[in-house]
């Protein structure tokens, strides 16, 4: 253990973030009070939140403020990080499946990923990343929350994507109609928690025939003639009454819902033929990689775009076809052509994208179940937007068990906070931001303790 993470421990031990048990399961939370009631605007009016907006407080720290837009890729269920990114060849590694070789200097499966192994040129691989919690559920969403579930605001607080579309929305253009934050494959993904429901995740499951719902039986013009004379009845119920503000804001969620109808650019970017999901894999996740690279080339609004792909839980026979040889080729096909589609139309010199689990799994040789159970070692990885790829930040020992070398100035593990730092840093958002609307009045972080400096970017993917 460095110095650096000794001294984080005591830091982080004065001002804990509580976990639950590898078994527990959540049963009724605030997030789920929150959920009935149908958005964050409904449940900070209910129980008497400042009004949203009202104080907020900035130190202004320096950000890297290379990145336009965002696509995370949350592999849920944990993939191995010793069978793919964080490669270790130990006894039982099927040698003839994995077909480890060393490109860039990176040791690397090319028999499991192939085409992103001619992409590492562009990855930087972060090695010295841990978990704070094994529990898939709990970890997931530490991952998109960027601090704990079960601590204090946890479960009210807000995606990563919820803010950076809040602060983004001033540079919106007109005609920018698409949703700022879009979640593919992504149902479960956290919504926009305390904050209004227009910084909501669009969730969808993209499929060739585009978005859904996005015309009418009683074709365009007789809709328009329909919406514009409930607009014109209900007007006063909008805005005459005492919860006017909350109307406004379901109002506001409905008029965006319009404006992605009958319109062109709309059908185009959501919209793909079978020939381009060949190109991706033809499969739900190469759908969402396409689908994500024609929103931000559209330039419509879309600025953070959230993918799910799951499950890589192999407790049982991880070598098997049906498992991590499978998910790994979908892996394979989908995001290797996003990044050479990306790169060709140049999106990827302006977007961050990420790839992590919720945690790793177990090092070494198989259980007896020839799986690989949760493990708190896990690996990150970041292109685009100028990051240096083609390298490997920090290490682990020769299993993966533990961080060797942590690779970055703050000398210490890596956690979520700071990935969730690196991501507001490359948006160019203060990641010291709090904000006193929260529904309890005691002050929301964009990253937990910023006035303490507990976390920071990695700043060394530029480097």
């Amino acid at each position: 253990m460095t110095s650096n993470e000794i001294r984080f421990q005591k830091q982080y031990a004065r001002r804990p973030h509580p976990v639950k048990q590898f078994f527990a399961r959540p049963y009724w939370t605030r997030r789920h009070f929150f959920r009935a009631l149908g958005t964050g605007i409904a449940g900070s009016a209910i129980m008497g939140a400042p009004a949203f907006g009202q104080r907020i407080e900035r130190q202004g720290a320096p950000t890297i403020n290379r990145a336009k837009n965002v696509v995370m890729l949350l592999m849920t269920g944990a993939i191995s990080q010793v069978d793919t990114f964080d490669f270790k060849e130990t006894p039982g590694t099927p040698m003839g499946l994995l077909k480890p070789e060393t490109i860039n200097g990176i040791r690397w499966p090319a028999g499991l990923m192939p085409k992103l192994g001619g992409h590492l040129g562009e990855m930087a691989i972060v090695r010295s990343v841990k978990p704070w919690a094994l529990q898939h559920s709990l970890s997931q969403a530490w991952v998109q929350i960027g601090r704990s579930p079960a601590g204090v605001l946890g479960d009210v607080a807000p995606n990563i994507g919820s803010i950076v579309a809040l602060e983004k929305e001033a540079e919106r253009k007109t005609g920018q109609v698409f949703p700022t934050f879009m979640a593919l494959n992504a149902n479960n993904a956290i919504g926009s928690g305390y904050m209004p429901v227009e910084w909501a995740p669009f969730k969808i499951v993209p499929a060739v025939a585009g978005l859904p719902d996005t015309t009418n039986p009683d074709g365009e013009t007789r809709f328009a003639g329909k919406y514009g004379l409930l607009g014109s009845l209900d007007k006063k119920l909008r805005t005459e009454n005492p919860y006017s503000a909350e109307m406004q804001g379901y109002d506001a969620f409905y008029e965006k819902g319009r404006q992605l109808m009958y319109n062109d650019a709309v059908n185009q970017a959501f919209r793909f033929t079978p020939e381009e999901a060949a190109r991706y894999g033809a499969s739900g996740f190469g759908n969402a990689c396409l689908v994500a690279a024609k929103v931000l080339a559209a330039n419509g609004g879309t600025r953070y775009v959230q993918i799910n792909f799951g499950s890589w839980d192999h407790h049982q026979n991880i070598y098997d076809d049906t498992n991590l040889p499978r998910m790994t080729r979908i892996l394979d096909d989908g995001l290797s052509q996003m990044l050479s589609d990306m790169k060709a139309s140049g999106i990827l010199n302006e977007t961050l994208v990420v790839l992590m689990g919720e945690f790793g799994r177990t090092v070494g040789g198989l259980t007896g179940q020839s799986g690989r159970d949760h493990y708190a070692q896990q690996f990150a990885m970041f292109a685009g937007a100028g990051v240096r790829g083609g390298r490997a930040i920090g290490s682990t020992d020769s299993t993966g068990a533990r961080t060797e070398e942590t690779g970055w100035s703050r000398d210490r593990d890596i956690r979520p906070e700071d990935v969730e730092t690196t991501i507001y840093s490359a948006m160019g958002i203060d990641y010291t931001t709090v904000r006193y609307d929260d529904p309890f009045g005691r002050g929301f972080y964009y990253v937990p303790e910023s006035d303490q400096d507990l976390y920071g970017p990695i700043n060394e993917l530029w480097g």
